[in-house]
Protein backbone atom coordinates (compact mmCIF):
# COMPACT_ATOMS: atom_id res chain seq x y z
CA UNK A 1 0.00 0.00 0.00
CA UNK A 2 1.32 3.06 -1.23
CA UNK A 3 1.79 5.79 2.29
CA UNK A 4 -0.06 8.84 2.12
CA UNK A 5 2.73 12.01 2.13
CA UNK A 6 1.93 14.65 4.34
CA UNK A 7 3.58 18.12 6.17
CA UNK A 8 2.77 20.15 8.94
CA UNK A 9 2.94 23.82 9.06
CA UNK A 10 3.79 24.98 12.99
CA UNK A 11 5.53 22.57 14.91
CA UNK A 12 5.03 24.59 18.68
CA UNK A 13 3.04 21.93 20.91
CA UNK A 14 -0.18 21.09 18.72
CA UNK A 15 1.90 20.52 15.75
CA UNK A 16 4.28 17.84 18.00
CA UNK A 17 0.81 16.49 18.77
CA UNK A 18 -0.21 16.13 15.49
CA UNK A 19 3.34 14.67 13.93
CA UNK A 20 2.98 11.79 17.43
CA UNK A 21 -0.70 10.95 16.32
CA UNK A 22 -0.09 10.59 12.46
CA UNK A 23 3.44 8.65 13.17
CA UNK A 24 0.97 5.94 15.23
CA UNK A 25 -0.89 5.18 11.87
CA UNK A 26 1.09 3.70 10.24
CA UNK A 27 -0.28 4.46 6.43
CA UNK A 28 1.08 8.22 6.26
CA UNK A 29 4.57 9.42 5.95
CA UNK A 30 5.28 13.41 6.93
CA UNK A 31 7.48 14.01 4.34
CA UNK A 32 7.97 17.67 5.31
CA UNK A 33 7.83 20.66 7.79
CA UNK A 34 6.80 24.49 7.35
CA UNK A 35 8.12 27.22 9.71
CA UNK A 36 8.07 30.85 10.09
CA UNK A 37 11.96 30.95 9.05
CA UNK A 38 14.29 28.35 7.31
CA UNK A 39 16.70 28.15 10.52
CA UNK A 40 13.54 26.88 12.73
CA UNK A 41 12.62 24.67 9.95
CA UNK A 42 15.90 22.94 9.76
CA UNK A 43 16.04 22.97 13.33
CA UNK A 44 12.30 20.83 13.62
CA UNK A 45 12.74 19.33 10.57
CA UNK A 46 16.65 17.58 12.00
CA UNK A 47 14.75 16.73 15.57
CA UNK A 48 11.81 15.42 14.56
CA UNK A 49 13.70 13.42 11.68
CA UNK A 50 11.93 15.07 8.61
CA UNK A 51 13.22 15.06 5.28
CA UNK A 52 12.16 18.27 3.79
CA UNK A 53 12.29 21.97 6.02
CA UNK A 54 10.57 25.05 4.29
CA UNK A 55 10.79 28.11 5.75
CA UNK A 56 8.16 29.71 3.71
CA UNK A 57 4.66 27.91 3.58
CA UNK A 58 4.02 29.12 -0.33
CA UNK A 59 7.30 26.97 -1.18
CA UNK A 60 6.14 23.51 0.96
CA UNK A 61 2.28 24.07 -1.15
CA UNK A 62 4.06 24.07 -4.08
CA UNK A 63 5.87 20.75 -3.20
CA UNK A 64 4.13 18.23 -5.51
CA UNK A 65 4.74 15.11 -3.52
CA UNK A 66 2.74 16.68 -0.76
CA UNK A 67 -0.88 15.38 -0.59
CA UNK A 68 -2.21 16.84 2.75
CA UNK A 69 -1.47 19.66 4.80
CA UNK A 70 -1.80 20.20 8.59
CA UNK A 71 -2.11 24.00 10.06
CA UNK A 72 -0.62 24.30 13.35
CA UNK A 73 -0.25 27.47 13.62
CA UNK A 74 -1.33 30.44 15.53
CA UNK A 75 -5.25 31.82 14.82
CA UNK A 76 -4.19 34.94 13.02
CA UNK A 77 -2.60 33.08 10.23
CA UNK A 78 -5.17 29.82 9.66
CA UNK A 79 -7.11 31.58 6.89
CA UNK A 80 -4.59 32.10 4.14
CA UNK A 81 -2.54 29.21 4.59
CA UNK A 82 -5.87 26.90 4.81
CA UNK A 83 -6.88 29.04 1.57
CA UNK A 84 -3.77 28.34 -0.02
CA UNK A 85 -3.47 25.23 0.68
CA UNK A 86 -7.01 24.22 -0.84
CA UNK A 87 -5.75 26.74 -3.82
CA UNK A 88 -3.33 24.28 -4.07
CA UNK A 89 -4.79 20.58 -3.82
CA UNK A 90 -4.11 19.96 -0.86
CA UNK A 91 -6.24 17.76 1.07
CA UNK A 92 -6.24 20.18 4.64
CA UNK A 93 -6.72 19.48 8.27
CA UNK A 94 -6.92 23.05 10.35
CA UNK A 95 -6.30 23.40 13.59
CA UNK A 96 -9.31 25.54 15.75
CA UNK A 97 -10.64 28.04 15.38
CA UNK A 98 -11.23 28.04 11.39
CA UNK A 99 -10.15 31.77 11.32
CA UNK A 100 -10.34 34.54 13.08
CA UNK A 101 -13.93 36.10 11.21
CA UNK A 102 -16.68 34.30 10.27
CA UNK A 103 -16.49 35.90 6.77
CA UNK A 104 -12.85 34.19 6.31
CA UNK A 105 -14.83 31.12 7.48
CA UNK A 106 -17.21 31.51 4.96
CA UNK A 107 -15.03 31.91 1.92
CA UNK A 108 -13.19 28.82 3.27
CA UNK A 109 -16.49 26.63 3.72
CA UNK A 110 -17.30 27.64 -0.15
CA UNK A 111 -14.05 26.99 -1.54
CA UNK A 112 -13.81 23.20 0.18
CA UNK A 113 -16.97 22.52 -1.44
CA UNK A 114 -15.88 23.45 -4.94
CA UNK A 115 -12.66 21.78 -4.63
CA UNK A 116 -13.89 18.80 -3.33
CA UNK A 117 -11.08 18.26 -1.26
CA UNK A 118 -10.78 16.26 2.30
CA UNK A 119 -11.05 18.73 4.75
CA UNK A 120 -11.40 18.67 8.74
CA UNK A 121 -10.89 21.02 11.79
CA UNK A 122 -8.68 19.23 14.86
CA UNK A 123 -12.11 18.91 17.36
CA UNK A 124 -10.78 16.17 18.70
CA UNK A 125 -12.83 15.98 22.10
CA UNK A 126 -15.32 14.03 19.98
CA UNK A 127 -13.02 11.05 19.25
CA UNK A 128 -13.13 9.58 22.92
CA UNK A 129 -14.82 6.92 23.23
CA UNK A 130 -16.71 7.67 26.26
CA UNK A 131 -18.22 10.78 24.02
CA UNK A 132 -19.45 8.51 21.39
CA UNK A 133 -20.86 6.39 23.78
CA UNK A 134 -22.87 9.36 25.55
CA UNK A 135 -23.51 10.36 21.97
CA UNK A 136 -24.92 7.37 20.83
CA UNK A 137 -27.16 7.05 24.40
CA UNK A 138 -28.79 10.00 23.39
CA UNK A 139 -29.30 8.67 19.93
CA UNK A 140 -31.08 6.08 21.17
CA UNK A 141 -32.97 8.07 23.50
CA UNK A 142 -31.74 6.59 27.07
CA UNK A 143 -31.64 9.86 28.38
CA UNK A 144 -35.12 10.40 26.82
CA UNK A 145 -35.34 13.99 25.21
CA UNK A 146 -32.55 16.60 26.28
CA UNK A 147 -33.91 19.42 28.02
CA UNK A 148 -30.81 21.10 29.72
CA UNK A 149 -27.14 21.32 29.03
CA UNK A 150 -24.61 22.66 30.93
CA UNK A 151 -20.92 22.68 30.29
CA UNK A 152 -17.41 24.16 31.04
CA UNK A 153 -13.69 24.45 29.86
CA UNK A 154 -11.89 25.52 32.85
CA UNK A 155 -8.27 26.39 32.81
CA UNK A 156 -5.76 28.30 35.22
CA UNK A 157 -2.64 28.99 32.80
CA UNK A 158 -3.52 32.93 32.59
CA UNK A 159 -4.32 33.27 36.52
CA UNK A 160 -1.43 35.61 37.31
CA UNK A 161 -1.62 39.30 35.82
CA UNK A 162 2.18 38.08 34.83
CA UNK A 163 0.95 35.03 32.48
CA UNK A 164 0.88 36.56 28.91
CA UNK A 165 0.31 35.32 25.51
CA UNK A 166 0.04 36.07 22.06
CA UNK A 167 -3.27 35.24 21.75
CA UNK A 168 -4.27 38.30 24.51
CA UNK A 169 -3.92 40.62 21.36
CA UNK A 170 -6.64 40.62 18.85
CA UNK A 171 -4.59 40.71 16.11
CA UNK A 172 -2.96 37.53 16.42
CA UNK A 173 -5.85 35.69 18.63
CA UNK A 174 -8.91 37.54 17.33
CA UNK A 175 -11.71 39.47 19.06
CA UNK A 176 -12.32 37.53 21.31
CA UNK A 177 -10.07 34.78 23.65
CA UNK A 178 -11.30 32.55 26.11
CA UNK A 179 -14.36 31.86 24.02
CA UNK A 180 -12.96 31.23 20.67
CA UNK A 181 -9.71 29.34 21.96
CA UNK A 182 -11.43 26.99 24.40
CA UNK A 183 -14.88 28.05 24.03
CA UNK A 184 -15.10 26.48 20.46
CA UNK A 185 -14.31 23.21 21.72
CA UNK A 186 -17.00 23.46 24.33
CA UNK A 187 -19.91 24.95 21.83
CA UNK A 188 -18.85 22.30 18.98
CA UNK A 189 -19.18 19.44 21.39
CA UNK A 190 -22.42 20.14 23.11
CA UNK A 191 -23.52 20.54 19.67
CA UNK A 192 -21.70 17.10 18.19
CA UNK A 193 -22.84 14.79 21.09
CA UNK A 194 -26.49 15.86 21.26
CA UNK A 195 -27.42 16.76 17.38
CA UNK A 196 -29.04 19.75 18.42
CA UNK A 197 -27.45 23.70 17.61
CA UNK A 198 -27.45 26.52 19.57
CA UNK A 199 -29.77 29.33 18.33
CA UNK A 200 -29.20 31.91 20.82
CA UNK A 201 -27.31 33.18 23.43
CA UNK A 202 -27.78 35.97 26.56
CA UNK A 203 -23.63 36.44 26.95
CA UNK A 204 -21.45 37.83 29.88
CA UNK A 205 -18.13 38.59 29.91
CA UNK A 206 -14.90 39.91 32.54
CA UNK A 207 -11.36 40.81 31.92
CA UNK A 208 -10.42 39.59 35.04
CA UNK A 209 -6.86 41.42 34.26
CA UNK A 210 -7.25 44.43 32.29
CA UNK A 211 -3.54 45.14 32.50
CA UNK A 212 -0.61 42.49 31.90
CA UNK A 213 2.41 42.64 32.43
CA UNK A 214 3.74 41.60 28.79
CA UNK A 215 7.61 40.51 28.50
CA UNK A 216 10.00 41.03 25.87
CA UNK A 217 10.93 38.01 25.45
CA UNK A 218 9.36 35.11 24.28
CA UNK A 219 7.10 33.02 27.22
CA UNK A 220 4.12 33.65 28.77
CA UNK A 221 5.08 33.64 32.95
CA UNK A 222 7.86 35.37 34.85
CA UNK A 223 8.48 36.74 38.03
CA UNK A 224 7.66 40.72 38.43
CA UNK A 225 11.28 41.01 40.28
CA UNK A 226 12.72 38.83 37.77
CA UNK A 227 15.78 40.34 35.08
CA UNK A 228 12.77 39.95 32.22
CA UNK A 229 11.85 43.45 30.35
CA UNK A 230 8.23 43.87 31.20
CA UNK A 231 5.54 46.24 29.76
CA UNK A 232 2.24 46.72 31.40
CA UNK A 233 -0.29 46.67 28.61
CA UNK A 234 -4.05 47.50 28.51
CA UNK A 235 -5.89 44.00 27.89
CA UNK A 236 -9.30 43.80 26.23
CA UNK A 237 -9.62 39.86 25.51
CA UNK A 238 -11.69 38.08 27.70
CA UNK A 239 -10.64 35.67 30.71
CA UNK A 240 -14.35 34.41 31.60
CA UNK A 241 -17.32 33.86 29.81
CA UNK A 242 -20.81 32.34 30.85
CA UNK A 243 -23.24 32.31 28.11
CA UNK A 244 -26.91 31.19 28.10
CA UNK A 245 -27.87 29.17 25.42
CA UNK A 246 -30.90 28.40 23.51
CA UNK A 247 -31.05 25.48 21.76
CA UNK A 248 -32.80 24.15 18.26
CA UNK A 249 -35.20 21.79 20.31
CA UNK A 250 -36.27 24.37 22.68
CA UNK A 251 -34.00 22.93 25.33
CA UNK A 252 -32.23 25.63 27.58
CA UNK A 253 -28.39 25.89 28.93
CA UNK A 254 -25.31 27.18 30.14
CA UNK A 255 -21.91 27.03 28.89
CA UNK A 256 -18.95 28.38 30.83
CA UNK A 257 -15.13 29.58 29.78
CA UNK A 258 -12.72 30.69 32.14
CA UNK A 259 -8.50 30.52 31.57
CA UNK A 260 -8.07 32.15 35.28
CA UNK A 261 -9.63 29.19 37.28
CA UNK A 262 -7.38 28.07 39.91
CA UNK A 263 -6.23 24.18 39.67
CA UNK A 264 -8.13 23.90 36.66
CA UNK A 265 -6.06 22.42 34.06
CA UNK A 266 -7.64 20.93 31.44
CA UNK A 267 -11.41 21.05 33.10
CA UNK A 268 -13.78 20.09 29.85
CA UNK A 269 -16.92 19.27 31.35
CA UNK A 270 -20.36 18.62 29.73
CA UNK A 271 -23.82 17.20 31.55
CA UNK A 272 -27.09 16.53 29.68
CA UNK A 273 -30.48 16.70 31.26
CA UNK A 274 -33.27 14.61 29.63
CA UNK A 275 -36.17 13.43 30.85
CA UNK A 276 -35.22 10.08 31.46
CA UNK A 277 -31.51 9.92 32.90
CA UNK A 278 -28.48 12.27 33.41
CA UNK A 279 -25.08 11.97 31.77
CA UNK A 280 -21.58 14.00 32.65
CA UNK A 281 -18.51 13.26 30.87
CA UNK A 282 -14.85 15.35 32.27
CA UNK A 283 -12.22 15.43 29.89
CA UNK A 284 -10.10 14.56 32.40
CA UNK A 285 -11.34 11.72 33.73
CA UNK A 286 -11.98 10.37 29.99
CA UNK A 287 -12.25 6.58 30.64
CA UNK A 288 -16.18 7.20 32.66
CA UNK A 289 -19.65 8.52 32.27
CA UNK A 290 -21.43 9.21 35.52
CA UNK A 291 -25.38 8.56 35.09
CA UNK A 292 -27.57 9.89 37.08
CA UNK A 293 -31.28 8.60 37.68
CA UNK A 294 -34.79 9.71 39.50
CA UNK A 295 -35.96 6.52 41.02
CA UNK A 296 -32.58 4.11 41.14
CA UNK A 297 -29.03 4.61 42.33
CA UNK A 298 -26.53 6.69 39.72
CA UNK A 299 -24.18 4.20 37.85
CA UNK A 300 -20.73 5.01 36.35
CA UNK A 301 -20.00 3.43 33.00
CA UNK A 302 -16.35 2.61 32.49
CA UNK A 303 -14.65 2.58 29.17
CA UNK A 304 -14.75 -1.42 28.59
CA UNK A 305 -15.29 -2.97 25.20
CA UNK A 306 -17.72 -5.09 26.76
CA UNK A 307 -19.78 -2.43 28.63
CA UNK A 308 -20.19 0.36 25.63
CA UNK A 309 -22.44 0.46 22.07
CA UNK A 310 -21.90 -1.40 19.17
CA UNK A 311 -21.07 2.27 17.68
CA UNK A 312 -18.36 3.70 20.33
CA UNK A 313 -16.24 0.14 19.93
CA UNK A 314 -14.01 1.59 16.88
CA UNK A 315 -12.78 4.68 19.03
CA UNK A 316 -11.57 2.14 21.62
CA UNK A 317 -8.50 0.43 21.14
CA UNK A 318 -7.69 -1.50 24.39
CA UNK A 319 -8.92 -3.47 27.13
CA UNK A 320 -10.42 -2.41 29.87
CA UNK A 321 -8.22 -0.89 32.76
CA UNK A 322 -5.58 0.51 29.98
CA UNK A 323 -6.87 3.77 29.64
CA UNK A 324 -6.84 5.68 27.15
CA UNK A 325 -6.56 9.89 26.64
CA UNK A 326 -6.12 13.05 25.15
CA UNK A 327 -3.31 11.59 22.66
CA UNK A 328 -5.49 8.32 21.73
CA UNK A 329 -8.83 10.64 20.78
CA UNK A 330 -6.12 12.50 18.13
CA UNK A 331 -4.78 9.66 17.05
CA UNK A 332 -8.83 8.73 16.19
CA UNK A 333 -8.72 12.01 14.51
CA UNK A 334 -5.91 11.23 12.28
CA UNK A 335 -7.25 8.14 11.42
CA UNK A 336 -11.00 8.93 10.62
CA UNK A 337 -9.42 11.85 8.72
CA UNK A 338 -7.18 9.79 6.59
CA UNK A 339 -9.39 6.85 6.14
CA UNK A 340 -11.15 8.98 3.83
CA UNK A 341 -8.87 10.55 1.70
CA UNK A 342 -7.36 6.55 1.64
CA UNK A 343 -10.73 5.39 0.59
CA UNK A 344 -11.92 8.67 -1.85
CA UNK A 345 -15.17 8.29 0.91
CA UNK A 346 -17.54 10.59 2.96
CA UNK A 347 -15.59 12.33 5.84
CA UNK A 348 -16.20 10.27 9.17
CA UNK A 349 -19.08 12.37 11.50
CA UNK A 350 -16.62 12.40 14.16
CA UNK A 351 -14.79 14.95 12.45
CA UNK A 352 -15.54 18.60 12.04
CA UNK A 353 -16.09 19.48 8.71
CA UNK A 354 -15.00 23.36 7.78
CA UNK A 355 -19.08 24.18 7.38
CA UNK A 356 -18.99 22.84 11.16
CA UNK A 357 -16.24 25.51 11.80
CA UNK A 358 -18.09 28.07 9.88
CA UNK A 359 -20.72 27.50 12.35
CA UNK A 360 -18.78 27.67 15.57
CA UNK A 361 -17.59 31.06 14.02
CA UNK A 362 -21.19 32.20 13.93
CA UNK A 363 -21.82 31.53 17.35
CA UNK A 364 -18.75 33.64 18.31
CA UNK A 365 -19.96 36.63 16.48
CA UNK A 366 -23.72 36.33 18.09
CA UNK A 367 -22.08 36.11 21.90
CA UNK A 368 -19.80 39.13 20.63
CA UNK A 369 -23.42 40.95 19.86
CA UNK A 370 -24.73 39.91 22.87
CA UNK A 371 -21.96 40.84 25.00
CA UNK A 372 -22.63 44.69 23.29
CA UNK A 373 -25.83 44.78 23.64
CA UNK A 374 -26.62 42.77 26.66
CA UNK A 375 -29.68 41.17 24.89
CA UNK A 376 -30.45 37.95 23.86
CA UNK A 377 -29.08 37.51 20.39
CA UNK A 378 -29.58 35.05 17.83
CA UNK A 379 -27.43 32.80 15.57
CA UNK A 380 -27.07 33.79 12.08
CA UNK A 381 -27.68 30.18 10.57
CA UNK A 382 -25.70 28.84 7.41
Amino acid sequence: MKKIKTAIIGAGFIGKAHLEAIRRLGFVDIVAIGQSSQLHADEYASSLKIPKAYGNYMDLLRDNEIEVVHNCTPNHLHYEINKQALLHGKHLLSEKPLTLTSEEAKVLYELAQVKGLITGINYNYRQFPMVQQLKNMVQDNDLGEIRIIRGSYLQDWLLYNTDYNWRMEPQYGGETRAISDIGSHLFDLVQYVTDLRIVEVLADISVVHPKRYKPSKSGISFEVNSDVSVNLVDINTEDYCSVMVKFSNGARGILTVSQVSAGKKNALEINLDGLISSGTWKQEEPFRLQMGYRDKPGETILRDPSLLKKKALPYLHYPSGHEEGWTDSLKNMMNNFYEAIVNNDVLSHSVATFKEGYQIMLINDAIVRSVKTGTWEQVKSI
